[in-house]
């Protein structure tokens, strides 16, 4: 069963999460919502507060097929937080896929899972990821083999509807791109 974690760190960026979360939704893909800690409020960078479904260590018990971070200010919040770090590692140890939109392919990038990978992310964070041996490239959404990233709020349609081909649902990729007026 297909199942995708997306983590709400504080001061997250709600575009990009409501927008991925809803888009998985509407794909038929079980998308559940991950505190990088005990609270299941968190708030995000334009004081929005979303209920996430699992707490990180909730979330430690379940193996989901693609794990999603989105941007913001709390792409530095999931820089600090070493067990998510870890946790990516595991991911793509496991060949299960990664994503990460805005400032959150820097998390990638400090996980040491950029090396030799094309990405792509906001603007100004590019040389972070170089560093950390990243092909930086300029398009709106990259995928290559296991790691999906995008540019920021503006992308994240493109970024959602991306995940929802990579995880094999083409035709449902197409329906709700149409239905939302996207393609």
């Amino acid at each position: 069963m297909t199942q995708v974690h997306v983590y709400a760190a504080a001061g997250f960026e709600e575009v990009e999460l409501v927008t991925t979360v809803d888009i998985l939704r509407r794909a038929e893909i079980e998308t559940l919502l991950v505190s990088l800690n005990e609270d299941l409020a968190v708030t995000g960078s334009h004081q929005m507060t979303l209920q996430v479904d699992l707490t990180f260590a909730e979330a430690a018990v379940e193996t989901p097929t693609l794990i999603v971070l989105p941007g913001g200010p709390g792409a530095n919040v999931m820089l600090q937080h070493a067990p998510l770090q870890q946790r990516l590692r595991e991911q793509i140890a496991a060949s299960r896929p990664v994503a990460a939109i805005c400032a959150a392919p820097k998390v990638l990038a400090k996980a040491g899972l950029l090396q030799g990978k094309k990405a792509t992310c906001f603007p100004g964070f590019e040389s972070l990821l170089a560093e950390a041996g990243a092909i930086v490239s300029p398009y709106n959404v990259v995928s290559d083999g296991l790691i999906t990233t995008s540019r920021g709020a503006g992308t994240a349609a493109l970024f959602a509807l991306e995940l929802v081909r990579l995880l094999g649902k083409d035709n449902a990729a197409h329906q709700v791109g149409r239905a939302m007026l996207y393609l």
